[in-house]
């Protein structure tokens, strides 16, 4: 029996679609996306130090800053699956335009954003927090929205180098816009080196100017000679009408499913801000505990997502099924891990936040806290479901099922029983995560059996080959045709 168990991991760790490719690609991704986590994490512990009032805003309005980038961020990510798939078909000549088609969405997509700026303040008010969060998150809220078409741009660049499979490349400019960040959080947050001290105004201005670091950083490598020559990442430039319609065909579902998959979160998390400061402080700790182990299934995911397009690209729908099931492996077992420190030691990831806070007003949100994670331990272990499985079938083009399943799952898991059970019926925090639960495991079972039933194998984003002219060639063989 064990020599048996040894002899198939042996073939599911070598073989193509195996482990050790997932794990080749997914790792600095997961880096990646872990030190996103990491600069979330230590934004959060500073506002924590700063105040509760600051901490208990950075969160509520952070993720609505996001849910309404995530419509385009959805958008221009997906260039990565047209990326892939032109990449494992060989046709590299039109993945610099797909590139480029994300670019014009980053563009749009960041003037729209700012365009909401003045209407923070009316918003934040009919969500009717308390009067001082209420004030730090419309500041938090206006500047992060400057900053919009910079992470949205980076979410295209990004999803070129995935694409391609330089994802070491995403993983050291994360890197260093993450450093970048936290640097600048500490100076302008506190007031350091001569700076004046802006609380959760600089932790905002911190991360704007971190993303625009992102983009350049970015942009200075697709210029070089070698990309442009070979995938055309200069001349490929020019609006393509037929190639922005067929991302927004395909990429529309999937930023609409990233938009209400954050909708729905950051509204359970406006309806949870109604049952006070700790319980809102509780919530924002706990959901910021689950992201450090959260984003590095994130880029996990997004490996699946690139293997899958390669993939299918190549006509290897079994090969892409593979790697999706080596992604899962390898996520369920960290996420068990992870869990069970969750459950067994709670205090090893609170005790950051509780290190300069006031201990007088910490102590209940330090009880709450370890209650909550109870919960992420549970809805963690779907999550793995939820994120791979999602992931291949995005990389599939899938996408208008994803987001079928995002918007009835939050409406009528999420978000109308949190708002009956808490705001009408008068329910506590513990309901309100109860639903939270629901609501990622469902998703995970959902996307699982849609990965099971295979319509995903026939699928394919990207153009097919014109027919080949045989005009000359009379003996040309019918394979040489691609309909």
């Amino acid at each position: 029996m064990g020599e048996r168990f040894l002899h198939k991991l042996k073939g599911r760790w070598g073989s193509e679609g195996g482990l050790r490719e997932v794990l080749t690609l997914a790792l600095p991704l997961i880096l990646s996306t872990g030190s996103w986590a990491v600069q979330q994490f230590v934004d959060r512990m500073f506002l924590t130090w700063y105040s509760s009032d600051a901490i208990a805003a950075a969160t509520p309005a952070g993720m609505l800053n996001f849910a309404v980038m995530s419509l385009f961020i959805g958008m221009a990510s997906y260039v990565g699956t047209f990326v892939a798939q032109y990449f494992g078909s060989g046709r590299l000549e039109r993945v610099g335009p797909a590139l480029w088609q994300g670019l014009y969405v980053a563009l749009a997509g960041g003037i729209l954003v700012m365009g909401i700026i003045p209407l923070a303040r009316p918003l934040f008010d009919f969500i009717g927090h308390d009067a001082a969060v209420r004030k730090n998150e419309v500041v938090y809220f206006q500047y992060l929205c400057t900053g919009a078409v910079w992470v949205i741009a980076s979410a295209s660049l990004s999803g070129f180098f995935s694409g391609i499979g330089r994802t070491k490349i995403v993983m050291w400019v994360n890197i260093e816009m993450t450093a970048i960040n936290i640097l600048l959080d500490y100076l302008l947050i506190f007031g350091r080196w001569g700076l004046p001290e802006m609380g959760i105004r600089g932790a905002a201005i911190a991360t704007v100017i971190a993303g625009f670091y992102n983009f350049i950083a970015y942009f200075a490598i697709i210029v070089r000679p070698f990309y442009n020559r070979r995938f055309h990442t200069l001349r490929g430039w020019r609006f393509e009408r037929a190639l922005f319609a067929r991302l927004v065909r395909y990429g529309l579902p999937s930023g609409v499913q990233f938009f209400l998959d954050m909708v729905g979160f950051t509204a359970f998390i406006m309806i949870l801000g109604r049952l006070g400061t700790v319980s809102l402080a509780a919530t924002n700790i706990a959901f910021n505990i689950n992201t450090i182990a959260f984003m590095p299934m994130i880029g996990c995911g997004i490996a699946i997502s690139v293997l899958v397009g390669q993939y299918l690209g190549k006509d290897r729908p079994d090969l892409a099924g593979r790697s999706a099931w080596s992604g899962f492996i390898l996520t369920f077992a960290y996420m068990a891990f992870i869990s069970a420190l969750y459950v067994g030691v709670p205090q090893l990831f609170i005790e950051p936040f509780a290190a300069r806070a006031d201990s007088g007003s910490f102590a209940l949100i330090r009880e709450l806290t370890v209650v909550l994670l109870r919960f992420v331990a549970v809805y963690s272990l779907f999550d793995t479901m939820s994120i791979i499985f999602a992931s291949a079938l995005k990389g599939a083009g899938d996408t208008r099922f994803v987001m079928y399943v995002i918007v009835a799952v939050s409406l009528f898991v999420l978000v109308i029983p949190s708002y009956v059970g808490i705001v009408l019926l008068g329910g506590g925090l513990y309901l309100g995560w109860t639903f939270a639960a629901l609501y990622v495991s469902i998703l995970g079972i959902v996307f699982y059996l849609r990965f099971l039933g295979g319509k995903w194998r026939s699928m394919r984003v990207i153009e097919q080959h014109p027919p080949s002219i045989c005009s000359e060639r009379p003996d040309c063989p019918a394979a040489d045709f691609v309909p």
